[in-house]
């Protein structure tokens, strides 16, 4: 018996036990566990496979939050794994602090669900992943992390295994690496812009090697999930969190203590698996939607380039600078904005650096290096929006590529792509008020549930 028919069959038994202890019931707890019943049916049915690669704990406080809410929405999903990746000092005891305090939040939370995962079973499958930003190359070497996406995704007889990535690539490029056999298996769905900013070399590995690989590049879409809807009284970032989400049992909490403000920056990707359609990217739903991807923008040079020098948005600038003689312990960093960037000494006497610019304006450039032919050498690159005519063509290179929706209608200011996440902004912060109540207060129907046969 396959997976679908498996659960199609434990359903079925379900459904007729409630149905016998339902008629059992005084009429007062009736109506009372009509609710609970949906839902634990509902819990039954298949779910969609999840593994999460988060930078949790880094440069930015949003991971913990979306964590926070994916936990609150375990029992509508097949958590896999939980993978801490770069970029920044993030690691997987940070994942673990957020499970402790779900712990604390078990009892009440499994009294609406049977399907919640208990908190042993989400620490057994948190792994730690790389912990540097790759390589010129891209791939470094296996880590636990790499090795869990790669046994996750050759389990058989099972469905897609959906990498939701909220932070570096640089797990998935390893995994893909060492075991390409995997990529039809996967459906990646990666929170990128700033994140691509840290990623250029693993994420430019994938491009070059893997343009087959089912992927969601969300540079800017992502975005609507805290800019642009509807922010009025309660469904303001910072209304909302002190009105629904504080004082919700230690989940809560714990987000507020992180941020008293909505960001869950990386939420759209767990919004996608929620609401729409998660094999059309092209469908509305909380997770937004997307248009099949362009040529992914590249510039190449062999010079630091100038003030008449443009790239694309979230392109990747690849420069090749020739160097007079390369000593063996040379060294060279790109100073860009907050950005240090290594350089890689290549065997063709050339020192290379990625760079990816995240919004539309100009970036300047300065190098630090021990090679004197280099030191202290300045440029500076514009990055621009492209038009829409020259964004029309899907690029057949990359069939399963699906990136931001560039269309004036579907922009919140310069985030192209945002409002069809934001356009439903009222809907998903009320379902995760509902969700997060149940943090602090045990289901009600359990209750009436347990008290009629006292």
């Amino acid at each position: 018996m396959d997976h679908y028919h498996r659960c199609s069959f434990v359903s079925l038994c379900l459904r007729l036990t409630l149905l016998i202890v339902y008629s059992m019931l005084p009429a007062v707890a009736q109506e009372a566990a009509k609710q609970s019943t949906a839902k634990d049916i509902a819990t039954e049915q298949p779910r969609h496979r999840v593994v999460v690669s988060t930078d949790i704990g880094g440069t930015d406080p949003d991971d913990f939050q979306s964590m926070v809410q994916l936990l609150v929405y375990a029992d509508r999903l097949d958590i896999e794994g939980l993978i801490a990746s770069p970029y920044g000092q993030g690691r997987a005891s940070d994942i673990l602090r957020v499970i402790d305090c779900y712990e604390k939040d078990f009892a009440n939370l499994s009294t609406y669900s049977s399907a919640y995962p208990t908190p042993d079973a989400l620490r057994s499958i948190t792994k730690q992943g790389d912990t540097e930003r790759a390589p010129y190359a891209g791939t470094r070497a296996p880590t636990e992390g790499s090795r869990w996406i790669i046994q996750c995704a050759r389990r058989d007889d099972h469905p897609p295994l959906h990498v939701l990535v909220w932070g570096g690539l640089e797990d998935l490029a390893q995994a893909l690496h060492d075991a390409p056999d995997i990529l039809p298996q996967l459906r990646v769905y990666w929170i990128g812009g700033p994140n691509k900013k840290w990623a250029p070399d693993a994420y430019q590995y994938i491009v070059d090697n893997h343009p087959k690989l089912w992927m969601i590049e969300s540079n800017a879409t992502y975005r609507g999930w805290f800019t642009g809807g509807n922010h009025a009284a309660d469904w303001g970032n910072k209304a909302f969190v002190s009105r629904y989400i504080k004082g919700q049992g230690a989940l809560g909490d714990f987000f507020t203590a992180q941020k008293a403000e909505v960001k869950m920056g990386d939420t759209p990707s767990v919004g996608w698996l929620l609401e729409g359609s998660s094999d059309d990217p092209s469908q509305r739903g909380w997770g937004g939607s997307y248009v099949r991807a362009w040529k992914r923008p590249q510039l190449k040079l062999r010079r630091l380039p100038g003030e008449t020098d443009r790239i694309e948005v979230f392109g990747i600038l690849e420069l090749a600078l020739p160097v007079d003689r390369i000593s063996p312990n040379a060294t060279a960093t790109l100073h860009v904005e907050n950005q240090k960037l290594d350089g890689h000494f290549a065997d063709d006497g050339s020192v290379r650096f990625r760079f990816c610019p995240k919004a539309a304006k100009q970036y300047r450039f300065r190098i630090e290096s021990s090679d004197a032919s280099l030191d202290a050498k300045t440029g500076s690159i514009t990055a621009f929006s492209p038009k829409l005519a020259e964004i029309r063509t899907p690029d057949v290179r990359f069939p399963n590529w699906w990136t931001d929706d560039l269309s004036p209608t579907v922009a919140e200011g310069p985030h192209s792509g945002a409002k069809t996440v934001s356009r439903w902004r009222k809907d998903f912060l009320r379902d995760f008020s509902v969700r997060m109540r149940r943090c602090s207060e045990p289901s009600p129907a359990k209750n009436a549930t347990s008290r009629s046969f006292q």
